[in-house]
């Protein structure tokens, strides 16, 4: 089951900047996650809510293919994010409909060629090795790279995207962005990023980086570029699988500030479901102080079919010299 779950997650990954060879002309599909939950964030205080996408954010997408011969197919793909509980569009304030993939390329044996809006190769690393995904709500990986260290979205504006062949036992992925005067948005340059993944039996391990020098999202004062490495690595025991990253992020701005992250989990099988658990820690160091922050979490999802799960988890963060913040929640997810 883990073997299979892995495999759905890396090919979900993958499915983000690329296209399957037997992809239907059109084809409508996205995931609605919705939850309750009571959460305190550190040095804030407890509050009961409605989330949509604690476990995975609520999203809606189109893609496409037409062949042109030769092996050479046209693909395109467009995937707005969306708030179940409200209504609004956006995975968060600001962001743009199309906001988590919008792009348009060629695909075929030298692999898929897009341009337009692309995930980047850190954040496929990020939530493919922790047991977690991409929870923002819960995954201690996905939080303290993309709302804590990383000042790139999780997607590139204006990029370039490139992917060998999924059925290779290497992977490579390559993202480049070109530099555009944009009113309102730091542009410092091009951002660049890559990863190489392999993928042997029950063994995977990935390596990712990436320089940084424009974002659509708000950036520290001052901010010239920032550069990251991260190794991720999981294998499956059977019995339990194991997942591990290392990463080091160093933003040059005003105040320089050099990251330290950690994580580690592992997803354990109990009849339809799995234990999830997880650790990370992020030391965030400048030149005259030093912050760490340290997450646990622990969940249990349970399939009731293909398509629909119901999950539970915890959460405890604890940040130097704030109260610490806890969260639970309990929520159901429908994949379409």
């Amino acid at each position: 089951m883990l073997r299979s779950l892995l495999a759905a997650a890396l090919a979900t990954a993958a499915t983000l900047c690329s296209f399957d060879a037997q992809a239907q002309a059109n084809v409508l599909y996205g995931l609605v996650d919705a939850s309750g939950s009571r959460s305190r964030p550190p040095g804030g205080e407890y509050r009961w809510q409605l989330d949509s996408g604690n476990m995975s954010r609520s999203f809606l997408g189109f893609r496409g293919t037409e062949d042109l011969g030769g092996g050479v197919r046209a693909v395109y793909r467009l995937e707005s994010y969306f708030g179940i509980d409200t209504g609004a569009t956006g995975g968060y304030g600001g962001n743009a409909f199309w906001g988590r993939d919008a792009n348009v390329g060629l695909s075929g044996a030298f692999g898929t060629t897009v341009l337009g809006r692309n995930v980047s190769p850190l954040y496929l690393t990020t939530v493919t090795f922790n047991p977690f995904g991409e929870s923002f709500g819960f995954s201690p990986s996905t939080r303290q790279y993309f709302a804590g260290a990383v000042v790139g979205d999780r997607s590139w504006n204006n990029s370039v995207a490139y992917t060998n062949n999924l059925r290779d036992p290497l992977r490579v992925h390559f993202v480049a962005n070109a530099r555009e005067d944009t009113a309102g948005v730091q542009d410092n340059g091009h951002n660049v990023g890559l990863s190489v993944s392999y993928l042997s039996g029950p063994f995977a391990v990935a390596l990712a980086a990436e320089k940084i020098r424009n974002s659509a999202l708000p950036v520290p004062a001052g901010f010239d570029r920032q550069r990251l490495v991260q190794a991720s690595a999981t294998y499956d025991f059977k019995l339990v699988r194991l997942y591990g990253q290392a990463g080091w992020v160093k933003t040059e701005a005003a105040t320089h500030t050099r990251h330290l992250l950690f994580q580690m989990g592992a997803a354990v099988p109990i009849g339809q479901g799995l234990i999830l658990a997880a650790y990370g820690s992020s030391q965030a160091k400048t030149d005259v102080s030093q912050i760490t922050d340290r997450t646990y979490s622990l969940g249990y999802d349970y399939f009731i079919s293909r398509n629909t799960d119901i999950y539970i988890a915890a959460m405890h963060e604890k940040t130097f010299q704030l109260s610490s913040g806890n969260s639970f929640a309990g929520g159901v997810r429908f994949r379409f």
